[in-house]
């Protein structure tokens, strides 16, 4: 009576039926004496060198200029991708990648690879005003009550907006002045409040209003005034390329419309020649 181990089967039934365990590189399948035979067809080296085929060529150097596969991860958008290679690219991406080729670059050599990509976060964090709310993202419920009804002047807050006609920057200071009705806010509201406003494509002259009427309706004041200083490099950098231009545009509602004297020391005190500013 022989065991297994000292006996071996027969070498047609390696050929034709299971394959004990260890005796194939390339399928394994258990010895439980109660698991059913099965037919194991496995291909030599050779066969499978043969009936291997490669990606197609056009498909091939399509990946390759792209610098990716099936699943893997698109170094120009940083997106992981699968089988539908672009079909989830994010439209801005692909929109500065066909700019770059438009004004006669390789948008595939190293030092461009990547900017595609981050041209487009640049322009959503440039247009990130548009996805702001005033109340829940600015004033925050920061309106207090408050028995002031002076004039309360925050000045100097730096302002970077895009042009809306040439979509190049106009960058420079913002002034805002107001006269409270026993309600003032916190004063960290009215620099956030500039970035809203400027943080879409945008024209100064609107610019400047929007931030006043903004103002006027969160706090009922008596008074609003804003006055705007920018340079805008759709001046400089081309056309009439005027480097040294600068354009003031101001916003005057209610007491700072209505009221000069009002009108004369909030204009004075944002540039320094006040009473209170000496």
């Amino acid at each position: 009576q022989s065991t297994w181990g000292k006996t071996m089967p027969p070498t047609n039934m390696m050929n034709s039926t299971s394959i004990h365990k260890g005796t194939c590189p390339r399928r394994r399948m258990s010895a439980h004496a109660n698991l059913p035979s099965e037919v194991v067809i496995s291909p030599t080296l050779d066969q499978a060198h043969t009936t291997a085929q490669p990606l197609p060529t056009r498909r091939a150097s399509y990946l390759g200029r792209l610098n990716m596969s099936d699943d893997s991860t698109d170094e120009a958008s940083g997106i992981t991708t699968t089988k539908a290679t672009q079909k989830d690219e994010d439209p801005l991406v692909k929109l500065y990648r066909d700019a770059i080729t438009a004004v006669g670059e390789d948008a595939t050599r190293e030092g461009l690879l990547k900017t595609p990509a981050r041209a487009a976060q640049a322009l959503r964090f440039f247009t990130r005003g548009y996805a702001m709310d005033l109340d829940r993202d600015i004033l925050n419920g920061a309106i207090f009550t408050e028995k002031h009804d002076e004039l309360v002047i925050v000045r100097d807050i730096a302002m970077f907006s895009l042009c809306e006609h040439h979509l190049v920057p106009f960058y420079g200071r913002v002034h805002i002045g107001y006269l409270p009705l026993n309600r003032v806010v916190g004063l960290s509201k009215l620099a956030r409040l500039v970035d809203m406003f400027a943080g879409r494509l945008q024209i100064q002259e609107r610019m400047t209003r929007e931030i006043a009427q903004a103002l006027e309706g969160a706090v009922g004041a008596a008074g609003v005034g804003v006055v705007v200083e920018a340079t805008h490099m759709c001046m400089a950098m081309r056309g009439v390329q005027k480097v040294n231009a600068s354009t003031v545009t101001s916003c005057m509602l209610g007491e700072f419309r209505d009221n000069p004297k009002t009108r004369e020391e909030f204009l004075q005190l944002i540039r320094g020649t006040g009473s209170s500013a000496r």
